[in-house]
């Protein structure tokens, strides 16, 4: 059998779910569907922003909703885990599945158009993480251009960014509708 083999075009994915999943030590299952108009593809690396305006905003459909989402100053998708407190809980293997958007600016991080809630850094285990409403910012190597938003629901605990996200501080999040469960990190 060669590489070339039908079924190797099939497991090639399959293995590469199952190695992310095992990075945060949990099962997988396939993603949520939401789409958005793609542009360029995603670095798997924590994204560091040194600029002040390291936050931008996008229209995406989620859960069959136009909404509002935050994205990377690359236009990636933003996340948040409904599970992380004043510190993120997403560090090690997680966060090479989940790269938080890390902050090397001074001061405070800004968006490239007004947002309702506030940005911060939260200095955690990853670094000096950007923050929305107290959620550390995360993206997803899933995502494979711009407005993607493939971990919406993911494991039923992260959840693409918006703009309404409600505050996240003293370790109380929102209870969002998971559309899915995937990648339980």
């Amino acid at each position: 059998m060669t590489l070339k083999h039908p079924i190797f075009r099939f497991l090639v994915p399959l293995l590469f779910v199952a190695l992310l999943a095992a990075a945060c030590g949990n099962s997988t299952t396939t993603g949520s569907g939401n789409t958005a108009t793609p542009t360029t593809a995603p670095t798997t690396a924590p994204t560091t922003a040194s600029s002040s305006a390291v936050v931008k905003t996008a229209s995406a459909t989620v859960n069959g909703k136009s909404v509002t989402i935050l994205t990377n100053s690359a236009g990636m998708t933003l996340y948040y885990r409904t599970s992380d407190t004043a510190t993120s809980v997403c560090t090690g293997g997680c966060a090479s599945a989940w790269p938080p958007l890390l902050f090397s600016g001074s001061g405070t991080p800004t968006s490239s158009t007004p947002l309702p809630g506030t940005l911060s850094v939260i200095h955690d285990a990853n670094g000096a993480q950007v923050a929305y409403q107290g959620h550390p910012l995360y993206t997803f190597p899933s995502d494979t251009a711009p407005g993607q938003t493939s971990g919406e629901g993911v494991g039923g605990v992260w959840f693409v960014a918006t703009t309404d996200l409600t505050s996240g501080g003293g370790g109380s999040s929102p209870t969002p509708t998971p559309t899915s469960s995937g990648y339980g990190y």
